[in-house]
C-alpha cells in the first residue's frame, strides 16, 4: 500500500471516522481505524459493532492495500502535522508516514481481523436538506429517555410519509415530548417508521457539524437516508454511517397531545427564560418546581406569575406581562424541562397552551405552529 494525500483531507477523514472506534478491552481490534485502498478509492472505516462509519478521502494511489491502525494515535499524530502533503507507505504491517520534516512509523493490525461493516441495499431512500435535518434533530434529541428498561424511548422516532414528503422526528422520556416536522426533497413514496438509537443520532449530528454553516458545499448538499427492516444508513459527500435500529413499538404519543386549550399565552422566550432562571433559585432541589399562574387582564393582555419556594432559602414571586386568551389558570412545571423547550425553539415569539394543572401543556413557536411541538407533563402535588 502506498498513497499520498493532503493533511487536511486525511485529518478530516480521521476526525469523522475515528470517533466511532471504542476503547474495547474484550475486542481490541475495535480500537483501530481501517485504512483501506481498493477499487481506486481511499477510505477510512471504524465500528463499535452497533454503528459503522466509512469516509472516503481524496488522494493519489500508487499501490492498493489495507491496514488497521490505532485510531487515537493515528488521529492525534495526523492532527499535529503541518498542512502539507502526507505520504503513507505500508511494509510488513508497519506504515511509514511522512509529511514535510515529520516522519514516523505506525505498527498496524492485519485488515482481515477488522470486522465487516454491513452494506445497506434494497432500501427505502429519502433525501433531506442537511441544515434543516440537523436543526430538526437538535430540537428533539434532548428529550430522549436515558431509561434502559424501555429501549424504545431511548431512541429517536422517525416517521417517513412518502405521499406527503414529510418526516416527523420525535423523542420523549415520558415527562416531556418534542416533535418536529420537516419536508424531504425526494424519496420513496412508501411510509416507514423507525426508532434510531440516540447515540447514532448524536454521531450523525457530530458528523454534520463538520460542515460549516454557510459553506457552499453544505448549502448545496442533501443528506441521503436509507432504511431497511433493521438498519439505517446516513450518507453525505463520501461519508456513510450505518446503524442498527431499535426493536419495539414506539409509544402512540399522539393521544396525549391536547386537542384544545382553556388558556393561551404569547410571550418573548428570552424574557420568560430570564424570569424562570430567577425563580429557579428558590425551587426545590431535585424537583425543580415552579408554580405558573395565569391571570387575564384587559385588551388581550394578562399576567404570568411565577412562584417558587424553598424551606431552606426562602421564596420568590415574579410577574411577567404577556398576551393572554382564555381563563385564569395554574400549573406546576419542572423549570428545567421548560427551559429545554424554550431553547429548542429558534424564534423569539412563543405560544404556551394549557387546559388545567392536571393536563400536559404545549409549547410552540408563534410562527410555524404545526412544524414544532413541545409537551411538558405537570408536576402533581
Amino acid at each position: 500500500m502506498k498513497i499520498s494525500c493532503t493533511q487536511e483531507n486525511l485529518n478530516r477523514g480521521l476526525q469523522i471516522s475515528s470517533h466511532i472506534a471504542s476503547k474495547n478491552i474484550n475486542l481490541p481490534i475495535l480500537n483501530n481505524v481501517l485504512l483501506k485502498i481498493d477499487g481506486g478509492s481511499i477510505s477510512l472505516l471504524a465500528t463499535n459493532l452497533e454503528i459503522g462509519v466509512k469516509c472516503l478521502i481524496r488522494g493519489k494511489i500508487e499501490q492498493e492495500g489495507s491496514i488497521a491502525l490505532p485510531a487515537k494515535l493515528f488521529t492525534d499524530y495526523v492532527g499535529s502535522l503541518p498542512q502539507e502533503k502526507v505520504d503513507l507507505d505500508l511494509q510488513d504491517q508497519v506504515v511509514e508516514v511522512k509529511c514535510g520534516s515529520f516522519e514516523t512509523k505506525l505498527r498496524g493490525v492485519l485488515a482481515t481481523e477488522f470486522p465487516l461493516i454491513p452494506e445497506v441495499s434494497d432500501c427505502l431512500t429519502y433525501s433531506v436538506d442537511v441544515l434543516k435535518f440537523r436543526e430538526s434533530v437538535n430540537q428533539v434529541i434532548f428529550a430522549v429517555s436515558g431509561n434502559e428498561i424501555r429501549p424504545e424511548i431511548g431512541g429517536v422516532f422517525m416517521k417517513f410519509n412518502g405521499q406527503d414528503k414529510k418526516i416527523t422526528i420525535a423523542a420523549t422520556d415520558s415527562y416531556r415530548l418534542a416533535e418536529k416536522n420537516l419536508d424531504f426533497i425526494e424519496g420513496s413514496e412508501e411510509n416507514r417508521d423507525v426508532i434510531v438509537p440516540a447515540k447514532t443520532m448524536q454521531e450523525i449530528l457530530r458528523i454534520l457539524s463538520v460542515f460549516k454553516d454557510g459553506d457552499s458545499q453544505e448549502a448545496s448538499s442533501s443528506l441521503k437516508i436509507c432504511l431497511t427492516e433493521n438498519q439505517i444508513m446516513f450518507s453525505i459527500d463520501g461519508i456513510e454511517l450505518v446503524s442498527r435500529v431499535v426493536e419495539g413499538q414506539y409509544p402512540d404519543y399522539k393521544q396525549i397531545i391536547p386537542s384544545s386549550w382553556k388558556t393561551k399565552i404569547s410571550f418573548n422566550k428570552n424574557e420568560l427564560a430570564r424570569v424562570i432562571k430567577t425563580a429557579s433559585l428558590f425551587s426545590k432541589q431535585g424537583i425543580y418546581d415552579i408554580d405558573f399562574k395565569f391571570k387575564p387582564g384587559e385588551n388581550g393582555r394578562g399576567e404570568l406569575i411565577l412562584d417558587s419556594a424553598n424551606s431552606q432559602f426562602g421564596e420568590n414571586t415574579v410577574n411577567l406581562g404577556v398576551e393572554l386568551e382564555g381563563e385564569e389558570n395554574a400549573i406546576v412545571l419542572n423549570y428545567k424541562y421548560l427551559l429545554d423547550g424554550l431553547n429548542a425553539i429558534y424564534s423569539d415569539d412563543v405560544v404556551l397552551e394549557l387546559i388545567s394543572g392536571d393536563n400536559p401543556c404545549t409549547l410552540r413557536p408563534k410562527k410555524d405552529m404545526v412544524e414544532y411541538l413541545y409537551i411538558i407533563m405537570p408536576i402533581k402535588r
